[in-house]
């Protein structure tokens, strides 16, 4: 039990705890957190630190390489008024011309694993 609640909370550090701003990621820690108390040392042994990443949110590039509209493309592009923001995946965080980037800052990080996906209307 005390395994899944680390791996729940590094879960949840990992996808809450980081922003963008001014094309640079920083790391968003609420102070009521302490990250100096955890750590690899804070896991157990063979724990796999890897980040993920799925398609639309990230790879951007929504009609070059091959790529055909998706469901999503369709919806936003159709009905923007029904994002809260309007916006949509055209861009994301551009994942498609950035990936060295991002393997860079993965690597930087010290990450062990990393799991994308590729827009199946890319594949087709």
């Amino acid at each position: 039990m005390a395994m899944r609640l680390q791996s729940l909370l590094l879960g949840v550090l990992l996808l809450t705890g980081f922003a963008a701003a001014d094309g640079k990621t920083t790391a968003v820690i609420p102070s009521r957190y302490s990250s100096a108390s955890l750590n690899r040392s804070s896991f157990p042994s063979g724990f796999v630190f890897g980040s993920a990443s799925a398609s639309y949110q990230y790879e951007g590039a929504w009609n070059e390489g091959g790529r055909g509209p998706s469901i999503w493309d369709n919806f936003t592009h159709q009905y923007p008024e029904k994002i809260s923001d309007g916006s949509n995946g055209d861009v994301a965080d551009d994942q498609y011309r950035r990936y060295k980037e991002d393997v860079k800052i993965m690597k930087d990080m010290g990450l062990d694993a990393y799991r994308f996906s590729i827009s199946w209307s890319r594949l087709l």
